[in-house]
């Protein structure tokens, strides 16, 4: 009878360990990885509409979700800011770039009443780590390893790919590295080398038995525009077809992948873009050249996903991270419909510039680029893949969503909490909504949208968006639902409701530091 009694005892432990182990399996925080990439347009993936081979994000893809309606502030530094914090970009005092305005909104840095995803993930048990491009005050003693990364290797602000370009200048946690540093690779490529190093932190997470949050920010496919040989070579002459064939092209792809409405008329190409049967043979070469560099930029960026989704699968972590990747702003306009081709894209000392005309094929089928608040400006890809949580698998969410909401969903999935106080100052309220709802198809409640950025402004409430084209410039309305691509301005069939829209956008601008504006006597009441 004891023996009996002594062996239901030890199986009702075994029972209770295993249950226990059961529960623990069950409660491991999930790792995340929150990917950002610089001047690429929503219509650059191939999951998007590209000609560009993009296989690894197109994977990322096939296993996730797809958002064909998220957003970004459409420029770089405040995109980072909001990103990082989960606030608009004014409220963190980045309202445009890093100079500072002497405005509270435009101080050119991160205030102390923000925090970082690594200043709330931290307390959370999360091991956190950057690699890339920060450019949200570095100048200013505002860096990652004063903003709660554990881990990061960090350019201040981008600006080069090749590491014997003379602005190629680095920090390893904290420490300034010259680029021919023993603990970098030889002849390193940055795209390359934010992953190298992602990856070598997501082990020393590991090692501390931590969950590992990283947040990795390639500064391509921005401008100077430079890449291997080898990789350039690969799309030479195959964007002789030109920006009209091609884009096209594009459209019909992204109709048929169901990422837009087919009865959406795309926006027209721009005066100040020629038609490319009117471009000179020669002229038509360097355009060639110049998008075969970007494309180049584009499929280098995929690869070093495709090298991180390896390693992490290696790791045997690939199920349970989450991995969110999406684009700062539309694809770039500056230097003009020309765009610039001075010396070779091979080479550090290079400059290259996609330009208008290109720009008009890489935000099919939107109008306007970056800089601006129309859709060819703040419309980004999202790409969620997260196989133990998100079932879905190639599915497209159409629920509106802004960059501003990767905060509150590292938050959720991270049973994380986000500080009303820290080191002492009370702490703005989030901004964004969890998209862990959205994952599984269901709707996010919110007020509604809003952007500024130079005097371009928007705001967006259900599917009505209202939109203008600088400060001084009149708003346009327009039924996304009907008219994502902006081409039937209703504002004055619907004054009422235009009306009402500008009013919900000043209140928004009062409250988030978009006023007082620098430089301006600019009045608070609606036009």
């Amino acid at each position: 009878m004891k023996i009996c009694c002594r062996f239901v005892f030890l199986w009702a432990v075994c029972l209770a360990c295993q249950s226990l182990a059961l529960s623990a399996a069950e409660t491991v925080k999930p790792n995340i990885v929150v990917i950002l990439v610089d001047d690429m347009g929503f219509s650059d993936l191939g999951c998007y509409g590209s000609e560009i081979p993009t296989p690894n994000l197109d994977a990322l893809a096939a296993g996730g979700v797809r958002f064909t309606q998220f957003y970004n502030t459409a420029r770089c530094c405040p995109t980072r800011a909001a990103l990082l914090t989960g606030l608009y970009s004014h409220q963190t005092g980045v309202g445009h770039m890093v100079e500072d305005k002497n405005q509270p909104g435009y101080r050119g840095r991160l205030n102390d009443r923000c925090v970082t995803f690594a200043e709330v993930l931290k307390p959370a048990g999360y091991f956190t780590a950057m690699t890339g491009k920060w450019h949200v005050g570095q100048d200013h003693g505002v860096t990652p390893w004063s903003r709660g990364f554990d881990r990061s290797l960090n350019a201040a602000a981008g600006g080069f790919y090749f590491g014997d370009d003379p602005r190629a200048k680095l920090f390893l946690n904290g420490e300034s590295l010259v680029s021919d540093d023993s603990r970098l690779p030889k002849n390193w490529y940055s795209t390359d080398l934010w992953t190298t190093f992602g990856l070598k932190f997501i082990d020393e997470a590991r090692e501390a038995k931590q969950p590992f949050f990283l947040y990795l920010a390639h500064n391509a496919p921005h401008f100077p525009l430079q890449a291997p040989p080898d990789a350039i070579a690969n799309f030479r002459g195959q964007y002789k077809a030109g920006w009209d064939a091609l884009r096209e092209q594009r459209h019909a792809r992204q109709i048929e992948l169901g990422l837009i409405d087919k009865s959406w008329q795309p926006a027209p190409r721009p005066a100040e873009v020629s038609a490319w049967k009117d471009v000179a043979p020669d002229e038509q070469d360097r355009f060639d050249h110049l998008m075969a560099t970007y494309a180049a930029c584009v499929h280098r960026m995929d690869r070093a996903i495709g090298d991180l989704v390896s390693g992490l699968k290696q790791r045997g972590v690939l199920d349970n991270t989450l991995i969110l990747f999406m684009s700062d702003n539309g694809g770039n306009a500056e230097s003009g419909p020309n765009g610039r081709t001075k010396g070779d894209p091979t080479k550090a000392d290079s400059d290259w510039f996609c330009g208008e005309s290109w720009a008009f094929l890489q935000n099919t089928p939107f109008r306007r680029y970056k800089h601006f608040n129309h859709e060819g400006g703040i419309a980004t890809p999202l790409i969620a893949h997260w196989p133990k949580s998100i079932a879905s698998r190639g599915e497209l969410s159409s629920q509106p969503a802004h960059l501003i909401d990767i905060m509150a969903t590292c938050v959720d999935v991270g049973g994380a909490k986000y500080p009303a106080e820290f080191k002492g100052q009370k702490i703005q309220p989030l901004e964004g909504r969890s998209l862990v709802p959205a994952f599984a198809g269901k709707p996010i409640q919110r007020d509604g949208l809003f952007w500024e950025h130079e005097g371009n402004a928007a705001v967006r409430v259900d599917d009505w968006k209202l939109v203008r084209l600088g400060r001084n410039g009149p708003w346009e309305l327009y039924d996304l639902k009907t008219d994502r691509t902006e081409q039937h301005n209703l504002v004055a069939k619907n004054p009422d409701r235009a009306k009402e829209l500008a009013a919900k956008w000043e209140a928004w601008a009062v409250r988030a530091q978009v006023k007082p504006v620098p430089g301006t006597a600019e009045k608070t009441a609606p036009k």
